[in-house]
């Protein structure tokens, strides 16, 4: 799978983001389709072309809106909307994420329940074009690893449906705050919005973290033009990383630069139940995860009347909660759902894909400060291979070490510290 990077020097925005994505050649049917499955054929219109900034050729997009009076769509009625579309599941869970995450961030700004909050600029036509552009793109390209630089966000006022806002735009500063997401300086840019709402959410549920650019081989860039004329070209570029011949990792994927732990906000849903049966259960939790929770685990409890029952907790992301409620009031028997933002350090990871004799497996890279760093193999890959081959999962780790050996030599050849296994 690539590896992608994006450089964002003057900011993020929805629109850059989809420009990006066209200029390395996504088809536009790619993002035609989903749309007409949310039932918005025929109400907008793509107008893009390559284009010049500050002197640089990009391309540059706008999405005009063919609606007479486009509504102003709440997250309630926008979130059933797509729940009940026919776009595929992983596009689904990814377009849920990003708005609610922005409908999260923006409740907490305005001091609304997320589920009243009514998206203007978020909501608007050209916004669900941009996000579900946006995420069709990087799905259809198979983008499963991506960082992003600090974005600037802006400095001065804004103009919105709210009147005069400051700069960065509130629920921009709540969606850095909640993912714990750098903005860089905007000194030297003339005053004005260069990072929007929907540009930070869509990296914040896409950009596995926020740093300067990995070791990697450009293969394809591609480059998206901002509106605004700025003193410098107004742009930003999506690179896609050549994968190292034979897929296995190179010295630059065996040493990821060190990194201090991160500080997260999670969720954490809880219920206690002793009517329901362990098949129940278990299919409870199933969905749970398919939902996309991070953990989902059980524990035995005594409850009242001496009843034997079991605390099931479930932890995921804030912008997850409203999808996870609908899965416990759907096949849960508990009437109340206790829930809680909980905070928890995190060591910076990566994952790649390592090719042994026997086949792929992925591993898991944590890195520590004064420590060597660490992998972990997914057992999932070691079970399937062991069973391809007849082999026992003992056999099957002694051939992935040997192959993480020989990767480790790689980097030591290249004055990188190899990594111990774990």
């Amino acid at each position: 799978m690539p590896q992608a990077f994006l450089d964002c020097p003057t900011g993020l925005a929805g629109d850059m983001l989809l420009a990006a994505l066209l200029d390395l050649g996504l088809p536009e049917d790619v993002i035609h389709q989903p749309l007409a499955q949310l039932g918005l054929e025929g109400r907008y219109r793509l107008q893009h072309g390559e284009a010049r900034s500050g002197g640089l050729r990009g391309r540059r997009l706008t999405v005009e809106t063919l609606e007479p009076d486009p509504p102003h769509r709440s997250w309630g009625s926008l979130r059933q909307l797509i729940s009940g579309s026919a776009l595929e599941p992983p596009l689904r869970q990814r377009v849920l994420a990003v708005f609610g995450l922005l409908a999260d961030a923006e409740g907490a700004v305005h001091g609304q329940p997320p589920e009243q909050v009514h998206f203007h600029e978020v909501g608007a036509l050209d916004a669900l074009v941009d996000v579900v552009g946006v995420c069709a793109g990087l799905l259809h390209l198979q983008v499963e690893h991506l960082i992003c630089a600090p974005p600037p966000a802006g400095h001065g006022s804004v103009s919105t449906a709210h009147g005069r806002l400051p700069l960065p735009a509130p629920a921009v500063l709540e969606l850095a705050r909640r993912r714990a997401i750098p903005l860089a300086s905007a000194e030297g840019f003339p005053a004005g919005e260069l990072t929007t709402p929907t540009g930070l959410a869509l990296m914040a549920c896409w950009a596995e973290h926020f740093a300067v650019a990995p070791a990697l081989v450009p293969q394809q860039v591609g480059i998206g033009l901002g509106h605004r004329v700025l003193d410098r070209p107004n742009l930003l570029r999506l690179w896609l990383g050549a994968a190292v011949a034979g897929g296995s990792p190179g010295p630059e994927a065996l040493a990821p630069p060190l990194d201090s732990p991160q500080l997260e906000t999670v969720l954490q849903q809880q219920a206690q139940i002793d009517d329901a049966s362990p098949e129940d259960l278990a299919f409870l939790m199933e969905e749970l995860r398919t939902a996309g929770a991070l953990e989902v685990f059980s524990t035995a409890i005594g409850m009242k009347k001496g009843r034997p029952g079991v605390l099931l907790t479930v932890l995921g992301w804030p912008d997850q909660a409203a999808a996870l409620r609908e899965i416990w009031w759907r096949h849960s028997s508990s009437l109340g759902l206790r829930e809680q933002l909980q905070q928890r350090w995190a060591l910076p990871r990566r994952s790649h894909s390592l090719v042994t004799p026997l086949g792929e497996v992925r591993v898991k890279w944590v890195e520590r400060a004064g420590a060597p760093p660490r992998y972990k193999s997914e057992f999932d890959d070691l079970a399937a291979l062991a069973r391809g081959h007849g082999l026992s999962l003992a056999q099957v780790r002694q051939v992935v070490a040997e192959a993480m050996a020989g990767a480790c030599a790689m980097a030591t050849d290249n004055d990188l510290a190899p990594p111990e296994t774990s």
